[in-house]
């Protein structure tokens, strides 16, 4: 078993492509898939994509590499889920025919797992979540770590994380949260869909709750939040106006709210919040969104120069008075130019740090350019030019 390719497509760590030793006790389907694991964790796959009566996929800065194997059945991928699954989600796997869970393997890692049907077949992809708490420096967030420490010293308030699927929105939070565990006494509760980093009490008290197995519903676990004393609360993401409502009910009872948001940029995630609201309510919304929100930090991930990785690169805005009035005053489409001519270090739009990046040899000026959500501006700026607003 070996990822497929060569050239660009190959993997240099050859010793990952020897057999590894079988595990004990094990059913055979559930030895395939652990041994698949071991070789995308020794890979530095992110993720592996497994679609029925196919052979495996990693996910590797971004692109995908097959990996040259025998098919996985998928029967042999059914019996997989039927074997792992937590008692308490398998009526969600019979009736719904798709199901999330995490699953841990001795020696190897934790994965969220999604697990579903297509055209008849069982697919499923695993998400590998690394054991250990990433801190800012781990993610490459040296450049931006002012800005979110000074998110994550708010007393209360809500801190969006935005970005796209897989762009590493959970790392961000779990390093925020990693932050705040080794400078500050907080009692900490996170509800999660499913747990992804295990936190580990020092000067903060973390209470993690997984949805399906410590709490029946996602709903029910942020009615009961409040009634739980926190300083903190993590809410895994902003699905919905319940969710957000009683975000804002925490923040403006002193406490602070980090949760995530499927958004790509600051303007944008704006936009989805009053989204949760009628057009009858917009006038209570502004007023509720500008006095509770803190911040947003928007998220991409560049391929690096160096290594088989990706860069994180942010825009960031720290909700001040100017921010809060023009949302007050339903303003919005003026912060995105607020932000981009912003001179507070802490506040910056995406062109800054893919800028950053660049200088530092960390991305290529092609790859920035490529994910720049204005690349005319960003060329301009890499030639030294720079508008006065």
């Amino acid at each position: 078993m070996q990822p497929c390719g060569t050239d660009d497509r190959e993997i240099s760590n050859r010793n990952a492509f020897l057999p590894v030793p079988p595990f004990q006790n094990v059913t055979p389907h559930t030895e395939i898939l652990n041994d698949l694991l071991r070789l995308a964790v020794d890979n530095g796959a992110s993720d592996v994509i497994i679609k029925g009566d196919k052979a495996g996929f990693f996910r590797l800065a971004g692109g995908l590499k097959a990996v040259e194997m025998s098919p996985i059945t998928s029967a042999d991928l059914a019996a997989w889920v039927g074997e792992h699954v937590p008692k308490v989600f398998k009526p969600h796997w019979d009736d719904l025919r798709q199901v999330d869970f995490a699953y841990f393997v001795e020696g190897i890692g934790r994965f969220r797992v999604n697990a579903f049907h297509q055209r008849g077949l069982v697919s499923a992809v695993l998400r590998h979540i690394k054991s250990r708490v990433p801190s800012f420096e781990d993610l490459g967030l040296g450049t931006t770590a002012a800005s979110l420490i000074r998110l994550s010293q708010s007393k209360d308030g809500i801190v969006l994380i935005c970005g796209g699927t897989g762009s590493g929105k959970s790392s961000t939070m779990a390093a925020m949260l990693n932050w705040i565990n080794q400078n500050q006494e907080r009692h900490i509760v996170t509800i999660e869909d499913p747990i992804e980093y295990t936190f580990v009490d020092d000067k903060s008290v973390f209470q993690q709750r997984e949805i399906g197995l410590d709490v029946p519903s996602f709903q029910l676990a942020v009615k009961a939040v409040l009634r739980q004393n926190p300083d903190i609360i993590l809410i895994g993401e902003m699905r919905d106006r319940e969710t957000f409502e009683t975000a804002i009910s925490a923040a403006e009872t002193g406490h602070l709210v980090l949760s995530t948001m499927h958004a790509s940029t600051v303007a944008q995630a704006l936009t989805r919040l009053f989204e949760f609201f009628p057009a009858d309510e917009q006038l209570q919304a502004r007023r509720a969104i500008a006095g509770s929100l803190r911040g947003f930090v928007c998220q991409k991930l560049i391929p690096a120069m160096e290594g088989a990785s990706r860069q994180a690169v942010n825009e960031i805005l720290t909700a001040d008075a100017t921010v809060r009035n023009l949302i007050l005053d339903g303003q919005n489409e003026k912060i995105q130019s607020l932000l981009d001519g912003s001179g507070d270090s802490t506040s910056f739009p995406f062109n800054k740090d893919i800028y950053r990046q660049i200088k530092s040899g960390r991305i290529s000026k092609q790859d920035g350019l490529k994910f720049s959500p204005n690349p005319q501006q960003l060329d301009m700026n890499l030639k030294g030019i720079f508008l006065r607003t």
